[in-house]
C-alpha cells in the first residue's frame, strides 16, 4: 500500500493569460500593491495529497490517504472512493471545515496561493503508527509543517521508505526539519526554485551531488525536469501539450507520475517521462482532479513523446 499525507483542499484556480513577471517591479516590492484580471475561475477538489493520490490511482497504483478534513468533506470524499482512493486514515472534524486553497497561475506556470488551513491545522495530532496495514511507501506532500516533520520522523523509525516534498512549506521550515525531512527519504524533489531554498537554508551547496544515495529530483516547468541517483544526472524533456490550459497541479501529477514508474522498479529516465506525460494531461484541464485516462491511452500517448516501450498494466 503507497499512503499520501498533504493538504486535502477545495481548490478555487484562477488563470491569468499574462506573465506575472512583466507587473512586478523588483525595486517597488516594499509598497507591492497588485491585481490580476483572470480568464477563468473553477472550484473543485484538489489540495497536495488530493492530486497525488487521484493521479496514482489512474496509473494502477493502489493509494490510501492520510489527513485530516472538515465537516464539509463529504463530497470529496465520494469523489475520492469513486475514483479508487481510500479515506479510511482520513479524519473528519466535525467544527472545522475541510482547507481550502486559492490560488492564481500565469502563461508561464508561476502561482500565487493564498491557503486556508482548516483541519489540516490538527493533521499533526494523527500518528502513522495507529496503521495496522504495510506500508510499502509514503508520499509526504505540503500541509501542516508539523505534521510532516512528525510523519518524517515516525516512517524514517519504521524504515518505511517515502518521498519527500516540502515545497510550499518551505517557509516554515528551518534547517533541523528539512533535514529530518531528508534522513530517510528515497526521494527529494521539489522545482528549480524550491530547490535552492532547500540548499540555503540547510548549506548543502548542491543536492544533486550530495545525496547519491536518493533520488533528487529538480523540476524545471515547461523544461522538463532533472533527475540524479548516485551523483549521476539526467535531463527529461517535458511531454507535448496538445493545448495548455490550466497549469495548476501539473507539479503533482508530475509526482504520481514519477512514482508509478518508480514503484514498478522501471528506470529512473522512464520515471521522469512518466511524470511528465501525466503533468501534460493535466495542464490541459481546467482544475487539477479533472484529466482522466486509461492505461491503454496513457501508454499511447507515452510512446508517441519517448522512444522507449511503457510495461505498465
Amino acid at each position: 500500500m503507497v499512503i499520501v499525507s498533504g493538504s486535502l483542499a477545495y481548490d478555487q484556480i484562477m488563470d491569468f493569460p499574462g506573465k506575472f513577471s512583466e507587473h512586478i517591479m523588483p525595486e517597488k516590492l516594499h509598497i507591492l500593491n497588485l491585481s490580476f484580471l483572470v480568464d477563468t475561475l473553477r472550484k473543485g477538489f484538489g489540495g497536495t495529497a488530493g492530486n497525488i493520490a487521484y493521479t496514482l490511482s489512474l496509473l494502477g497504483i493502489k493509494v490510501s490517504l492520510l489527513g485530516t478534513v472538515g465537516r464539509d468533506f463529504e463530497p470529496y470524499r465520494q469523489f475520492l472512493e469513486k475514483n479508487k482512493v481510500s479515506t479510511r486514515f482520513v479524519k473528519e472534524l466535525d467544527r472545522l471545515q475541510t482547507s481550502s486553497a486559492f490560488g492564481i497561475t500565469d502563461s508561464s506556470d508561476n502561482q500565487i496561493w493564498g491557503f486556508y488551513t482548516g483541519a489540516d491545522s490538527e493533521s499533526d495530532k494523527l500518528s502513522v503508527d495507529g496503521i495496522k496495514e504495510k506500508i510499502d511507501f509514503a508520499v509526504i506532500a505540503p500541509h501542516n509543517p508539523k505534521a510532516m516533520i512528525k510523519f518524517a520522523k515516525e516512517y524514517t523509525n519504521l524504515k518505511i521508505p517515502y518521498l519527500f516534498d516540502p515545497g510550499m512549506q518551505l517557509r516554515w521550515l528551518g534547517k533541523d526539519d528539512i533535514l529530518a525531512g531528508f534522513r530517510g527519504a528515497r526521494v527529494i524533489i521539489g522545482n528549480d526554485y524550491e530547490i535552492e531554498v532547500m540548499q540555503k537554508k540547510t548549506g548543502i551547496a548542491n543536492l544533486h551531488q550530495h545525496y547519491s544515495d536518493m533520488v533528487i529530483i529538480t523540476t524545471l516547468g515547461e523544461r522538463g525536469s532533472k533527475l540524479s541517483w548516485e551523483r549521476e544526472e539526467i535531463v527529461v524533456k517535458s511531454a507535448k501539450v496538445k493545448k495548455a490550459v490550466d497549469p495548476a497541479g501539473a507539479g503533482d501529477a508530475y509526482r504520481a507520475g514519477f512514482l508509478a514508474g518508480y514503484l514498478r522498479n522501471l528506470p529512473l529516465k522512464t520515471c521522469g517521462r512518466i511524470g511528465s506525460v501525466s503533468a501534460a494531461y493535466t495542464v490541459e484541464k481546467y482544475g487539477t482532479t479533472t484529466h482522466n485516462f486509461s492505461l491503454t491511452e496513457f501508454n499511447t500517448r507515452y510512446r508517441k513523446n519517448y522512444p522507449d516501450s511503457l510495461p505498465i498494466e
